[in-house]
């Protein structure tokens, strides 16, 4: 995936920062509903990989695929929508 100037320098500012209570792991849960059995899903979000991501996944409860659409807020949270595929 590929990040512009802007992105590449907010994701280094948050790993770089040196209060500890600060940082960010590089890996956080985001959660939403499944569309198709309304159950609540939990899923790893990679912060490395950009503060705006797309991709495909099923859903662990009914198999369905589902576009989820997972944006980093400025204080480091996973913000994540989905929609059928």
């Amino acid at each position: 995936m590929k990040h512009n100037i802007d992105e590449k320098w907010q994701l280094s500012h948050m790993r770089l920062r040196t209060n500890k209570a600060e940082m960010q792991p590089a890996e956080m849960d985001a959660h939403y509903i499944c569309d198709s059995c309304g159950e609540e899903i939990v899923v790893p979000v990679d912060v490395t990989e950009g503060l705006h991501q797309d991709y495909v996944e099923d859903c662990p409860v009914c198999c369905n695929p589902m576009v989820l659409h997972v944006d980093i807020a400025e204080d480091g949270q996973p913000l994540i929508r989905s929609e059928h595929e």
